[in-house]
């Protein structure tokens, strides 16, 4: 009977947070201009695509920004499971503002700002095994300490910056997920799991689908 109880418990709360995530209401893009404010530094700027796009609410409210690079190098994940195996880890893939406090794949809330967007796969190791159904991320480090645009090529290098992101013990990540059939481009889809991901090209010619609303209950 204990077990029968646990189990039902545990059931109701994944619906209550299915419930959750898609009563968030609708998101839409809009199209931006390039990024130019004096908390990034010019090594960046240049090396993004002179045009960004802006995550809204159903209430007109911004949610996110986010500029890609103008190129992405040929690389190797390095994971047979990566969905976007092309991409170098600690490579450069955009910059991502947050017009007001916004939070991670984890649910860590992370202050207004500037953060770059690099690439990398979750560890498959015992601690993280079942966590997502698809080891692709894009981490997130303050401007004010990740500024060069070339790869940062130690995982260990990467955490740290990020974890100035998260100010915890977890980097601050953002989910990557397979693009949808026939996706148009900039454009925002919710996912089976009530997840609203943004839909962009990186490097002007690679599709990829950002979580930006959503989070995962695994910790």
């Amino acid at each position: 009977m204990k077990r029968t109880m646990t189990v039902s418990f545990l059931l109701a709360c994944l619906v209550s947070f299915a419930a959750l995530a898609r009563g968030q209401g609708a998101y839409k893009t809009e199209s931006i201009g390039a990024l130019n404010s004096p908390d990034v530094p010019k090594t960046l700027t240049d090396a993004l695509e002179p045009q960004g796009t802006r995550l809204v609410n159903d209430k007109g409210g911004p949610v996110s920004e986010v500029w890609l690079v103008k190129s992405l190098s040929a690389g190797s994940a390095g994971s047979p499971d990566a969905v976007y195996s092309t991409l170098g880890v600690g490579e450069l893939v955009g910059v991502l503002h947050f017009p007001s406090q916004g939070s991670d794949f984890r649910g860590q809330p992370i202050k207004p700002g500037y953060y770059t967007l690099r690439y990398a796969t979750i560890p498959q190791d015992g601690n993280h095994m079942g966590v997502n159904p698809y080891p692709d991320f894009l981490l997130m480090s303050p401007v004010s300490v990740d500024t060069q645009v070339g790869a940062i090529g130690k995982v260990e290098d990467l955490v740290k910056l990020s974890k100035q992101a998260s100010r915890t013990a977890h980097p601050a990540i953002l989910s990557l997920i397979p693009v949808s059939q026939g996706a148009a481009f900039p454009s925002v889809v919710q996912d089976d799991q009530g997840h609203w991901a943004l839909q962009v090209k990186a490097g002007g010619s690679l599709p990829i689908a950002l979580i930006l609303v959503g989070q995962v209950t695994a910790s």
